[in-house]
């Protein structure tokens, strides 16, 4: 993604924290474990993501022992600063998701020492592409069958929150909508009239003029990324669409709770 803000760790902090981890080898993840009763590579499968959003493809992708480092109440994942509990994870780990914004990663499992296979994962929460990559990773893990029921049941899910949303169209008319760049899925679901995108550099006056041109009847801000009011005198309603699922790594709730946002809207 262009010009995220990230932060990589140091040599002197990546020494630091492999001697952490010699020293605490039976300390806790630093984060929230949500996996299975797997232990480690010799009780089968375990995944090691860096996000909720990662660990949430894993366990569709049919994953069971999926082990979290950013805690979910990060607000942006990127500028998170890895502790040496974190590494407890790593060191069982058979694989590592990341983000390619993300390279304090590659950080972690070389401090770690670990031999487990770094997997980057395409974060968009695009139907088909969240379809594509968890049929990718349960190919990757060896659970097809269980990547396959999850993409079944997704989208009959989603299909069916396209037809709530279309049912709540004024006048049976698609609403016009502004998104930021990486919400644009939720508008895709939503069948929306997308007139104008914008980040996730900060919007200057210009793009202000011409997104307020646009007359949205809607603005579907990311939560994460958000600088507050996009279109403040445009009369728009502003939408905060979460892309990052909680601690139960449910990737569904993050579409249903967009629809449910979207739904309110449109009905106000």
């Amino acid at each position: 993604m262009a010009r995220i803000r990230v932060r990589t760790l140091p040599r002197t902090t990546v020494l630091a924290l492999s001697t952490a981890l010699a020293l605490s080898a039976t300390t806790a993840c630093g984060s929230t474990g949500t996996g299975g009763e797997s232990d480690g590579k010799d009780g089968g499968l375990v995944v090691v993501a860096t996000t909720t959003w990662e660990g949430a493809f894993a366990r569709a992708a049919g994953a069971e022992d999926v082990r979290v480092i950013v805690p979910s109440s990060a607000q942006h994942a990127p500028d998170y600063d890895p502790r040496p509990s974190d590494l407890t994870a790593v060191a069982d780990a058979d694989f590592v998701l990341y983000a390619p914004f993300e390279p304090y990663a590659a950080k972690i499992k070389e401090a770690a020492g670990s031999d487990a296979e770094l997997v980057e994962v395409e974060l968009d929460n695009d139907a088909d592409k969240v379809s594509a990559e968890v049929t990718r990773l349960g190919k990757l893990f060896g659970t097809e069958d269980s990547a396959r029921r999850w993409n079944r049941s997704f989208m009959t899910e989603y299909g069916a929150l396209r037809g709530e949303l279309r049912a709540q169209w004024p006048e049976d008319r698609a609403p016009a909508v502004v998104a930021q760049v990486y919400t644009v899925w939720a508008a895709t679901m939503a069948g929306a009239d997308v007139r104008g995108t914008y980040g996730p550099d900060a919007v200057t006056a210009k793009q202000l003029s011409d997104l307020s041109g646009k007359k949205p009847a809607l603005v579907l801000d990311n939560a994460h990324m958000t600088t507050g009011k996009v279109l403040p005198d445009s009369g728009a309603r502003q939408v905060d669409i979460v892309n990052y699922p909680g601690t139960d790594l449910d990737l569904m709730t993050v579409y249903k709770d967009a629809a449910d946002a979207i739904g309110r809207a449109l009905a106000s």
